[in-house]
């Protein structure tokens, strides 16, 4: 039966008709409602009387209107964008789905006739009202939205100011102290935005009619359309202001970093500006001060693979590299096992580009090329400040990798990172590198390769019907896994639909056996690589994907992209 063709429901008394609370209970209820103003619904559910859930579907069978549970609903951007944002926050409403006969609309109240009447005279079309939980509809506004509208209304704020200015855009840019002013606000809601989704990067690209905006989040792009060009100008200046750059400097690339506060956390950010066609393309690295370093738990290494490397850092001496390309976690890695060995007794000294963290009672040595102070000037000073621990950023040069293989011949821990596809390459790349091969097999313990995959979102799982040519594969990479159950992710609201929510740490971890120390005196680099795949305990990157795959952690396509691409 229509809504309209009825007479407005008595909520209590139709929870009352139905048995789920009692004449006692109600009047409770309505003496809440009375002292804070809630809806009699609100005031049910917030007593405990009556679940959320309970509610709506009592109120979905009398009106006969489906109850949608949002957190496994597949949403349609494109038409949940017909409602303007303003509205459909003021109205606290969602476009589901479109029908012959009108529009299926989420509401947090469809019995409100009214709210009804205006969603029909927006939308120029039928509504046909749906119950969902308050919680999820405001999650899906925030995730749907995310201050698009916020943002286009300040810039077009701002666009119109640099047009009436009489001021330079820098000028402009820098007496913008208030935090009213435009340009401080769009980079607020920028921030806002991007800490909300956990995005690690911001993009700041101009071109010749627009302003481009990407947000990387989970390791892809997502990206947002800035009709007014001006505005690139004052950002990029505002944004060199706050980091100490020279803001009349257009033409060479510059690097800093400032330190925000957004949504109650402390964000470090590090700033790389470059020339472009169009003006300055800015790039900024958020990373998170306030959520605590990870521990050697949080990294989600296998149990057993976790043990075995914690009892490797905790060695007295020797050379431990974590391998992988850029944006694999490697310094996460690293700061783990340092967060670890960080004790009193310990003295650890670090040379990195850039400082991604502070850590107390270590020494960080931010390395700087243009006075001199490389990875190997950093390295060579950090032993003879007495160390037990030394980190290395990276293995870049001969130098470098040499002096570090001595520090570990000598009584050093030293970590550091190369840049390999798998574990069994490292040996291979630090000989490369001009390294004396007796110097590599004395020193070099153990290397760790690693990769990010992303988590299947929990919300929307489904099951993987496993297809013929992924069975032949499954066989080649392991034997019996074509028969194992597979998930994927169908894609909603709190995963933008990806069918993806976070990441995860793969690893192969390679102890460094007597065979292959023989065929590294030998330079034997395909014995070392035989003898690395036949080690005891030895797992490969993609047969730790697929582990992840079983489990229902990640799916089949995540496997095969990190299959392919130790291939290449």
């Amino acid at each position: 039966m229509a809504l309209q063709s009825r007479k407005k429901v008595r909520v209590g008394d139709l929870l009352m008709e139905k048995g789920l609370i009692d004449e006692d209970q109600l009047m409770q209820a309505l003496a809440e409602q009375k002292k804070t103003g809630k809806k009699i619904g609100r005031a049910i559910t917030d007593l405990g009387f009556v679940a959320e859930d309970q509610l709506l579907q009592a109120l979905a069978d009398y009106f006969n209107y489906p109850f949608i549970d949002l957190a496994r609903f597949k949403l349609i951007p494109d038409l949940i964008q017909r409602l303007p944002e303003t509205q459909a926050r003021r109205f606290r409403c969602v476009i589901l789905g479109e029908e012959n006969s009108g529009l299926l609309v989420g509401m947090a109240d469809p019995t409100d006739l009214m709210t009804i009447d205006d969603l029909q005279r927006i939308l120029k079309k039928p509504v046909l009202p749906a119950f969902v939980r308050e919680q999820e509809l405001l999650s899906v506004l925030d995730s749907s939205y995310r201050r698009q509208e916020q943002m286009a209304s300040i810039a077009g704020e701002l666009e119109g100011e640099l047009q009436s200015s009489d001021f330079d855009i820098s000028e402009l840019a820098l007496s913008s102290d208030s935090n009213e002013a435009p340009v401080v606000r769009l980079l607020q809601s920028l921030f806002e935005d991007a800490v909300q989704i956990k995005a690690s990067d911001i993009h700041i690209e101009p071109e010749e009619s627009q302003l481009r905006i990407r947000l990387r989040v989970d390791g892809e792009l997502q990206e947002q359309v800035v009709k007014e060009r001006r505005v690139a100008s004052a950002l990029v200046s505002r944004l060199k202001i706050m980091s100490g750059l020279d803001i009349s400097e257009k033409r060479l690339p510059q690097d800093g970093r400032f330190n925000i506060r957004v949504l109650n956390k402390n964000i470090d950010v590090r700033l790389s500006t470059m020339p472009v066609q169009f003006g300055e393309s800015v790039v900024m690295r958020l990373l998170d001060q306030s959520a605590g370093m990870l521990s050697m738990e949080s990294l989600g290494m296998p149990a057993a693979l976790q043990k075995r490397f914690d009892y490797l850092i905790h060695r007295p001496h020797g050379l431990i590299l974590v391998t992988g390309p850029t944006g694999s976690g490697k310094t996460t890695t690293l700061y783990a096992a340092l967060t670890s060995l960080n004790k009193p007794e310990k003295k650890i000294i670090t040379a990195e580009d850039p400082i991604e963290y502070r850590l107390p009672r270590i020494n960080q040595v931010q390395v700087n090329p243009k006075v001199g102070l490389e990875f190997s000037t950093v390295l060579r000073a950090a032993l003879r400040q007495d160390p037990d621990i030394v980190l290395v950023g990276e293995m870049r040069d001969h130098e470098t990798a040499e002096i570090g293989l001595r520090a570990a011949m000598t009584g050093h821990m030293v970590l550091s990172t190369l840049h390999t596809n798998d574990a069994a390459s490292a040996a291979a790349r630090l000989m490369d590198m001009g390294v004396d091969n007796y110097l590599v097999a004395s020193s070099l313990r153990a290397v760790v390769a690693q990769r990010l995959i992303k988590r299947l979102c929990q919300h929307c799982q489904q099951p993987h019907e496993v297809k013929s040519q992924e069975k032949v594969w499954l066989e080649n990479l392991e034997v019996g896994s074509s028969a194992a159950r597979f998930t994927e992710g169908r894609g909603c609201h709190q995963c933008h639909n990806t069918g993806y929510q976070g990441r995860i740490g793969i690893y192969e971890l390679l102890e460094v056996t007597p065979e292959m120390l023989s065929s590294l005196r030998r330079q034997d680099n395909q014995g070392f690589a035989d003898a690395a795949a036949n080690s005891p305990g030895f797992r490969s990157l993609s047969l730790s994907a697929l582990d992840y795959a079983r489990d229902g952690i990640t799916s089949l396509d995540e496997v095969f992209r990190v299959s392919a691409t130790l291939d290449d």
